[in-house]
């Protein structure tokens, strides 16, 4: 009997140690039975959710944001040419002046008030803003109404300021003396704006965009150039 019983102990200790450990008494697994997690790879809600989410991450890996071309897309999508109020004609070749530019495009992101022109581009078309030519405008700024009406100097910037929000920057300006004076320095300003930016005279940057006309369109008189 001693024998026996001895026996069988063994047996017990035996099948003990051949336990798997996901099997034992363990508190993290004891009530998580095998077959819940069957249950739970098996269902089609649980497979669908689980290939989505790999989708997804692939997607994202393969088409990373862009901010810049979300920004240029956004700003494009926020300003319609058509609901203009206000047309800035700028030269888009003066570093300076497109410091001030880019910070009027940012703030009409919001309003979607002003249309940017800029005259030294190569679609620059007169006919399509008040017969305003390259010349007059490297002059001095210039800004069209959504009326036809242009105006130019201070009072330029200040509608436009307007129309973003920013009035008070240049409302001081609508009073005398204070806008005799404001139009004065600004139109010292835009006689020496281009030897003060490092660039050519006025003179000097016709004769090229003259030259590059006879290049690229010849003798047709039809060309915006």
């Amino acid at each position: 009997m001693a024998l026996r019983s001895g026996a069988a102990a063994i047996a017990c200790i035996a099948r003990e140690k051949a336990t798997p450990f996901l099997l034992s008494k363990s508190p993290r697994f004891h009530h998580f039975p095998s077959h819940s997690l069957q249950r739970f790879t098996s269902h089609p809600n649980h497979q669908t959710g689980f290939k989505n989410q790999i989708r997804a991450i692939q997607e994202a890996t393969a088409n990373p944001l862009n901010p810049k071309k979300e920004y240029e897309q956004k700003k494009e999508q926020s300003s319609p040419a058509e609901n203009w109020k206000i047309k800035m004609l700028y030269d888009g070749d003066c570093p300076l002046c497109m410091r001030e530019v880019n910070m009027l495009q940012e703030r009409n992101q919001q309003y979607g008030t002003i249309k940017f022109v800029d005259i030294s581009s190569d679609e620059y078309s007169p006919e399509e803003n008040q017969g305003l030519d390259y010349k007059t405008v490297m002059g001095r700024i210039h800004a069209i109404l959504s009326d036809g009406t242009v105006v130019t100097d201070v009072e330029a910037f200040r509608r436009l300021y307007e129309q973003v929000g920013l009035g008070w920057v240049y409302a001081v300006t609508k009073y005398e003396p204070i806008a005799t004076i404001a139009d004065a320095v600004y139109g010292f300003w835009a006689k020496y704006r281009l030897q003060v930016t490092g660039r050519p005279p006025l003179e000097e940057v016709l004769e090229a965009r003259r030259k590059k006309k006879v290049e690229v369109c010849g003798d047709n008189n039809g060309c915006k150039m």
